[in-house]
Formats: C-alpha cells, structure tokens, sequence
C-alpha cells in the first residue's frame, strides 16, 4: 500500500499556496520584477531590455500573500511593497534600490483592513492614501529607503462621500487623487481629493476624447506616469478590467488620448508607469509594455504592445495561470491602485484553499500512520 513520505505531504499542503509577484520601476528608470519564479530582477532601463540582473536578496518578503501591490518613492529611490506577506499582512517590505537590499517595517494596521483597499503614493508628501470599509487612510512613510525600530500607523482621517458598496479605483496626479467608476459620476470623469488640503471637489472633473467620446464607468486598473525631473506626475493610465483598451488622461489638458489594448486580455493583470513606457505584468508571469511619450499624440496613437523579451528569457512565464486571460473575472488591480471586486473573495478563495489542503495533509497523515 501506498504510504505518503513528508516530502509528498509538504507538496500537497503547499502546492495551492500560490506567489503574487509585481513590477516597478526604480528613479533610475531601471524596470524591476519581483518573485517571477521565485527571484527578483533587474531588467534595466527600457532602451537596454536586452538581459537582466539575478537581484535577489536576503531579508525579501515571500510575496505569499493576496494582491502584493508595489510603489515607488521617486525621493527615496525606494519601492514599498504591501501585502507581500501573509505572516506579516500589516507590515510593509522597503527595497533600497540603490542598495539593492530589503527592510520589513512594522505598521500598526488600526482599523485598516489589508483585504479591502484602494491606494496611492503620494509623489511630493511621500504619504500613502487609502480608501477602505468606506474611510480615507493616510500612512505617512518620511523619506524611509530602510526600515526603522519605530512602527508607522495607518491614520484613519475622514468618511469618504461614497456608498459602502464602492471597489475604489484611484489615480495620482497634480498631487490630487482621482476617484474613477464613481457611481452617479459621468463616464470620463472623475471625483478629485486635494491631497494638500485635504479636501474633496464638490463637482467631477471631466476629461474627454478629442471625438468628444469618454472612457466607460467601470472598474479598471490604473497606474500614473512619472516624470524625469522629479515632479509630480501629470497624467495616469487607466485600463478597462476587459482590456478594452487603454486611455491615458492628462489633468493639465483635462484631456484623453485612446491607446492600443493590452495583447493579452487579463482582468487579473497589475500595471506599472515609468517615464516612457506603461508595463503588464500578467497573471501567469508575463511582463510587456506599451511605449509611451508624453505630448507625442501620433506617436503614441501608433505605439503598439510589446513583450520585455530579456524578462521572459530570465523568467519563462508559466504555461497555466490561477486567472483566465479571457478578461471576464476581476481580481487585482494596478500597482499603483486597488484591490478589486472579487479582492476579498480571491482572499477567501486562498484561505478556503489552504485550509482544505491542510486538512488533505491531516488526512493523509492519519492515514499513513494507521496503516
């Protein structure tokens, strides 16, 4: 009779565990990719995307968790990674990327709630805004490129004037946060937050096509554009959850331009804007880009996707994924925004599946023993 050794229990308790990798970009422009197959990489700035670093360290987070989400400090030359680990949900992992080191910093969580949340970096406080269980939270992060002994606490500053029902899908600009799938808000338009002031616009803002058309009311994933010199950023992408397509809003012109759709159609995808080039990360490890370049309307009109090929050689995207790229669930949103409709579900989902391989692993324990 079959007897299951260690080895085969430990697979089948683990193997439904699955990694939640994400992408970002340094100050230097250098594109970064966490956790694809379990190593993290440096694939350069976009006009070398022709072979790549083994960046691995000690101290990284095992982005175990739900929905890691990653951002950067353009100040700080920093990225923070939240929810990149599921023994430690409230704290938040630092990479140095000049140091090219990690740090885990302890947050007092209060009553934000990790499963259900939308959120920005802001450029020039260098402070976190987050939309959860209907409150605006701050998370001031200083200039930190490292970990310090003094934990950080979420601030839960205000009521946000929307129904509890609302999945927050929100994008950076001008130092002002733009809510977008607003219910009773217009199609390509969008609620604004003065960060600076702390105060919300009465009227939505919109910002129309040049054929007076207007991105859909709908979830979607966002992701904002920097700039070289280290301003605020002044337009954000945002793309359809069915990767319908992608627009890009500039709040200077209040204006919009159409772009291509992402090639490979995945609700579950995170997006990540550099200077130049706004990056998919993929549900099965996949990372491409579409280039980009601000003012440049033909050129951009005619941008096409294209995959980050030296990423794909160092870190083969994995032939089935945990998400259907058809584009017909909802999961993950944008590195720089939210978690989704179906986030706490996909939480749950998670739990379900380890507490019953848990319980597999139990089962088969007993087994092995009694016979």
């Amino acid at each position: 009779m079959f007897l299951p050794t260690l080895v085969s229990l430990f697979f089948i308790s683990s193997a439904t565990v699955r990694a939640s990798p994400c992408v970002a970009f340094d100050a230097n422009w250098n594109l970064l990719a966490f956790n694809l197959n379990g190593k993290d990489w440096n694939a350069g700035t976009q006009d070398t995307w022709s072979s790549t670093t083994d960046i691995t360290a000690s101290n990284r987070p095992p982005f175990d968790a739900a929905n890691t989400t990653c951002y950067l400090s353009q100040y700080a030359n920093a990225i923070y990674a939240i929810n990149a680990d599921s023994k430690n949900p409230s704290s938040l992992y630092i990479y140095n990327a000049a140091a090219k080191s990690w740090s885990m910093q302890a947050v007092n969580a209060g009553s934000f709630d990790y499963t259900s949340f939308g959120a920005i970096l802001d450029h020039d406080t260098n402070v976190f805004y987050a939309l959860s269980q209907g409150n605006l939270f701050s998370l001031d992060m200083g200039l930190l490129n490292a970990a310090n002994s003094t934990p950080l606490s979420w601030t839960n500053d205000e009521q946000v004037p929307y129904p509890s029902n609302y999945v927050p899908v929100m994008a950076l600009a001008q130092n002002h946060i733009h809510f977008l799938d607003v219910p009773n808000v217009p199609a390509g338009s969008a609620d604004i937050f003065v960060i600076h002031y702390s105060y919300f616009q009465p009227q939505s803002q919109a910002y129309p096509l040049p054929d007076g058309s207007a991105f859909p009311t709908t979830y979607g994933h966002v992701a904002s554009f920097f700039q070289a010199d280290n301003t605020v950023q002044q337009e954000f992408a945002f793309i359809p959850a069915d990767s319908s397509a992608t627009y890009v809003v500039n709040v200077e012109t209040n204006t919009t331009q159409a772009l291509a759709a992402p090639t490979t159609k995945d609700s579950k995808a995170t997006y990540f804007a550099g200077v130049t080039a706004l990056v998919q990360l993929t549900s099965n490890g996949t990372v491409s880009y579409l280039p980009y370049l601000e003012g440049n309307t033909s050129t951009n009109i005619a941008a096409t996707w294209a995959t980050v090929s030296n990423l794909a050689a160092a870190a083969p995207p994995s032939s089935s994924s945990s998400s259907s790229s058809s584009g017909s669930s909802s999961n993950t949103s944008s590195s720089h925004s939210t978690t989704s409709p179906s986030t706490t579900a996909s939480g749950a989902a998670l739990g379900a599946s380890v507490q019953y391989s848990v319980f597999i692993t139990c089962v088969l324990c007993f087994a092995a023993f009694v016979v």
